[in-house]
């Protein structure tokens, strides 16, 4: 019998749009390819959704761990968690700390960059505005200056993916060209900047609005401030945290009217508490009290992050918000695989590209996850039926 595998009969999510009664055939090699042999087993997967694995390039943790202070168990154990709910590629991000930490942690979580168990490094903090630190310790924060944020790119030794910064205080324009010239994504957030400085940072090189709304100064009709810059330049992709916390539907409406769907990527900016439950935790140095799956600093109250999985926010974007699940795909897969750089790997299905799939039934509830080629949550009730050769 043949070591490929053939998913056959569910609605199958393409580039190109959705097929009726697809087929995704997946090799001994845990790539998509093209055909398959005839005695290959086929998944009979009538009555589901074919999407592809989903990305997550805001990820603080989750299953109880962290990526900012966990051990590489932890970590591991996180992405794991997050592996069951759909995620097949995440991006570890770190919160606020000191320096020589930061770049301690950056050493040793570039390993798992490296062997393919993470997509690389965010790096939410320390340059950002404490006017807008959110769950972010203030007495850690710095100014952006190029210097420091060369400091936590050759730490990670080649694996920085993202830098969040305030782009309007001191070094920040030429943080964002440093950044540039490297091949880091220089992502605006946390920030306290007018309309005007957010257009100089998207000319200077900025292509991410981090966690749209959140964090930054709201919409005004004499001072528009950042978001009216963010969402009508088509140079910036805008991450949006569908939880239903951190924002009104109204809110995620506009931004993919004026965005549109090729340039919004679905995060879940997750804590450690994604997948594990309420309770208290540490978000870097300051304490959270996880109450009803929404995470809050004990002290001040501001939202810490999130416990979202990115399978409860395809959920809430294709049913509660109505959009049409091929938005929700390039949303959640396809856009920030681009701004990763893997989308010639992952992010959508098409022969070639590693079998990171995911299995929804009818009603957009994880069934099954395949991470290249391997099932790491098997359809349940689903069997291989072989094929009579002659």
């Amino acid at each position: 019998m043949s070591d490929h595998k053939v998913l056959a009969g569910a609605r199958v999510v393409l580039p190109t749009g959705i097929v009726e009664n697809g087929r995704v055939i997946v090799d001994d090699g845990g790539r998509i390819a093209g055909s398959s042999p005839e005695d290959a087993p086929v998944f009979d997967l009538t009555g589901h959704w074919l999407v592809p694995g989903f990305v997550d390039m805001h990820n603080h943790g989750g299953g109880g761990a962290s990526f900012t202070s966990g051990t590489v168990e932890d970590v591991l154990k996180g992405v794991h968690t997050h592996r069951l709910h759909g995620t097949t590629t995440t991006v570890a991000s770190f919160v606020t700390g000191d320096m020589d930490f930061l770049a301690a942690r950056a050493g040793l979580l570039s390993e798992l960059a490296e062997q393919g168990e993470i997509a690389g490094l965010h790096f939410e903090g320390p340059f950002i505005s404490p006017c807008r630190k959110g769950a972010h310790d203030e007495t850690l924060l710095r100014d952006p200056h190029p210097a420091d944020v060369l400091k936590l790119i050759d730490a990670a030794r080649g694996q920085a993916r993202m830098v969040t910064l305030a782009t309007e205080l001191p070094g920040g324009l030429d943080s964002v060209r440093l950044l540039a010239e490297h091949g880091v994504i220089a992502a605006i957030g946390h920030t306290d900047a007018t309309y005007e400085q957010t257009r100089a940072a998207i000319d200077a090189g900025a292509t991410v609005a981090t966690h749209l709304y959140n964090a930054m100064p709201g919409l005004g009709h004499r001072a528009p401030g950042p978001i009216a810059a963010l969402l009508e330049d088509e140079r910036i992709t805008v991450e949006l945290i569908n939880d239903g916390t951190h924002l009104h539907p109204a809110a995620l409406e506009l931004a993919f009217h004026h965005a549109g769907p090729e340039r919004v990527a679905f995060i879940t900016d997750a804590m450690d508490a994604a997948g594990f439950g309420d309770g208290r935790y540490m978000l870097g140095t300051l304490e959270v009290e996880v109450k009803d799956s929404v995470a809050r600093l004990v002290e001040g109250g501001s939202i810490a992050g999130s416990t979202l999985t990115l399978d409860r926010a395809f959920k809430r974007a294709a049913t509660i918000d109505g959009l049409p699940v091929e938005a929700v795909v390039q949303a959640i897969s396809a856009n920030p695989a681009r701004l990763l750089g893997v989308y010639d790997r992952v992010g959508s299905l098409e022969p070639g590209k590693d079998a990171d799939i995911v299995v929804l039934d009818e009603a957009f509830d994880v069934k099954g996850v395949m991470r290249k080629g391997e099932w790491i949550v098997a359809p349940q009730g689903v069997t291989a039926r072989v094929p009579q050769t002659a």
